[in-house]
């Protein structure tokens, strides 16, 4: 008895979602992460210890067999605990991006410990091959990458979608890159014209069309997820975040809070630090 099954599947072209890099880590007395982004998705996939990510300014506790799937330009970072040091394997990928239950929302975490054992062999496979760098490394790395992606779509609530290839501008992504490193000093589209060697009515058009929002509401919102963290993770006083953000004023921080988030920076710390989310199951 022959049996045949026929594949008319459509999938992306190969060089369009591709693995960047891969690593794994694990949490020493040295380690000292801050709150920052990428241009490609990252997946971070917990093989031991505990700890917390920070994701625009909102904790989550991580635990074996979380995996954390950030997508590009969202801020984030990560503490472990002393006593359980936390351990995990990341992976960045180019050209795709990750689409969630929650509207808009730039990252998700799942539970995954009933797909443990595939998850690892296959991380663990993509670690080996890249470590080796034996001919044709890349494309065993492609296909297990392909393979990988496939199966936590399958199982997870969630869907990817192809996304644009990074702003060719150079003058734009050097001034994101100049806020990103300076949000909290005084910056001004004079500022940033000047040190991109371009006209600021230029720039600002330019980058309202990369990034679908001018230079200054950029500023503006790399602070308050900036301060989000700070709400969430101190005690320190508004005038105390306001000055470490770079505002002018508590007021205004406050107005540029509730302008962005729609409650004041006092509400937002009431509703976000005490209890922490947690993350879905599979």
């Amino acid at each position: 008895m022959n049996t045949r099954y026929d594949l008319n599947m459509e999938v992306p072209p190969r060089e369009v979602v591709r693995l960047l890099y891969i690593s794994k880590s694990r949490f020493g007395g040295d380690w000292r992460s801050v709150p920052h982004t990428h241009a490609c998705t990252e997946m971070f996939y917990c093989v031991s210890g505990r700890g917390q990510f920070n994701i625009e300014g909102k904790l989550f506790d991580v635990a074996p067999d979380d995996l954390i799937i950030v997508n590009p330009r969202v801020q984030h970072t990560e503490l472990s605990y002393q006593t359980y040091p936390l351990e995990y394997i990341v992976l960045g990928i180019d050209g795709a991006e990750f689409l969630f239950n929650e509207k808009d929302l730039g990252y998700t975490m799942l539970s995954c410990g009933m797909m443990r054992e595939e998850l690892l062999f296959l991380m663990r496979m993509l670690l080996r091959e890249i470590d080796s760098r034996a001919d044709g490394c890349e494309m065993v790395c492609q296909d297990i990458l392909e393979v990988l992606l496939v199966k936590i779509v399958r199982e997870a609530a969630v869907s990817m979608r192809i996304v644009q290839p990074p702003s060719k501008s150079k003058e734009c992504a050097a001034a994101k890159r100049y806020i990103d490193e300076n949000f909290s000093e005084n910056i001004t589209l004079d500022k940033l014209a000047e040190i991109t060697h371009v006209n600021k009515y230029y720039l600002s058009h330019t980058f309202q069309r990369e990034y679908n929002t001018s230079p200054i509401n950029y500023l503006l919102n790399r602070r308050i997820t900036e301060s989000k963290a700070l709400l969430t993770s101190t005690d320190f006083s508004l005038t105390q975040i306001s000055e470490q953000m770079g505002f002018s004023s508590p007021a205004y921080f406050s107005q540029s809070f509730r302008r962005f988030t729609g409650q004041s920076p006092l509400e937002y710390r009431r509703k976000n630090q005490p209890g922490k989310s947690k993350p879905q199951t599979l």
